[in-house]
């Protein structure tokens, strides 16, 4: 286990001194400021810092943070385990069982050295991540002792909340350029739309449900996602428990219908995603504000085994008008950004491999 402070670090705000931690999500509606992070399987972390204040995340410093190298990597799922799985979704919807799902593939690196010590900072990971894939819902949580360090760049809203006003921010469709955007793209980000909008709908009062914005192009460094908004008013009574049990886990990365979609991904895919399409952020209690991204574009060290690993997620939505191929060339897009600010060789880093 490593021995670092826990910490947490969002929107230009640091915290320390944990307090207390918690699987409970209704302790986010007592007072505080707490940091979470939500497994897609289910566990949830809800830690309380005493002090929190303004800080910009730090330059990377030398030696603080050492990663694999590019080519240490093992996916959960090769090209053509991932490319039947796929095949296999499209069965699933020729059949009516399913309009949507998302597969996703975990991959995994052993840290060098072991990951102990100086050098297994998730906190210094972010610092990298902030300089060569700035995002705008970046952060970390570290909580050694909770078996919770996480760094995410991640560009996706899960839930923001101001009172009782709550917003999603889906995103569905990625390209290099807007150019590479299909009409596949924009259909299923509306399929997911519509997911959230029922998703939301459950929890908040009658006809405050809204979708402010549909299908507008976000570029980011590398590619180009489409996101919408969703927005709602909570209804009386509606509280953390009863918004993570409507929204938890994403729609975006799970599927249409979500139920089906679930029992999809449980048959296809071989390793757990853990904080990868989970949640990731941060909880004012005594403002009545958050802002929870969805676990994507997101590191986490797992000490679990006998060899501590960097774990990282990556994956697509699949339609019946997706193409394999294509699909897994959407998931190395995606990840072959990060895998390179995350072994120190990506030149805006300011570092070389080690």
């Amino acid at each position: 286990m490593s021995d670092l402070a826990p910490l947490a670090r969002f929107d230009g705000l640091i915290a320390t001194g944990l307090l207390d931690v918690t699987d409970d999500p209704a302790a986010l509606d007592s007072s505080g400021f707490w940091a979470v992070c939500a497994d897609f399987e289910g566990r949830t972390v809800c830690a309380r810092f005493s002090d929190v204040r303004k800080e910009a995340v730090p330059p990377p410093v030398p030696g603080a943070w050492r990663g694999p190298a590019t080519g240490d990597w093992d996916s959960s799922l090769d090209r053509d385990a991932y490319t039947a799985g796929v095949r296999r979704i499209r069965e699933h919807i020729a059949a009516g069982d399913v309009y949507q799902a998302n597969l996703c593939r975990v991959l995994s690196a052993p840290l060098p050295d072991g990951g102990a010590g100086a050098g297994a900072d998730v906190d210094a990971l972010t610092s990298l991540l902030a300089r060569g894939n700035p995002a705008p819902y970046a952060g970390t949580v570290r909580l050694p002792g909770h078996g919770v360090e996480v760094a995410t760049a991640s560009p996706e809203l899960f839930l923001r909340r101001d009172g009782r006003i709550v917003e999603s921010g889906p995103i569905k469709g990625t390209g290099r350029t807007e150019n590479d955007l299909l009409a596949k793209d924009h259909a299923e980000n509306v399929m997911i739309v519509d997911l959230v909008r029922n998703d939301l709908g459950r929890v908040c009062a009658t006809g405050s449900v809204s979708v402010p914005d549909l299908c507008v192009v976000e570029k980011h460094p590398g590619l180009v996602h489409l996101v919408s908004t969703v927005r709602g008013r909570l209804a009386d009574g509606a509280g953390w428990p009863e918004l993570f049990a409507a929204a938890f886990p994403p729609g975006s990365v799970t599927g249409a219908p979500k139920s089906s979609a679930l029992r999809i991904i449980a048959e296809l895919e071989r390793a757990p995603r853990g904080p990868y399409c989970g949640a990731v952020g941060w909880v004012d209690a005594d403002r009545g504000t958050a802002s929870l991204a969805v676990g994507i574009r997101t590191f986490w060290i797992d000490r679990t085994g006998p060899a501590p690993l960097l774990r990282f997620g990556t994956g697509a939505g699949i339609t019946w008008g997706s193409d394999p191929e294509r699909e897994w060339d959407e998931t190395e897009l995606k990840a072959s950004r990060l895998l390179a600010v995350a072994s120190g060789a990506h030149p805006e880093t300011g570092r070389t491999a080690t």
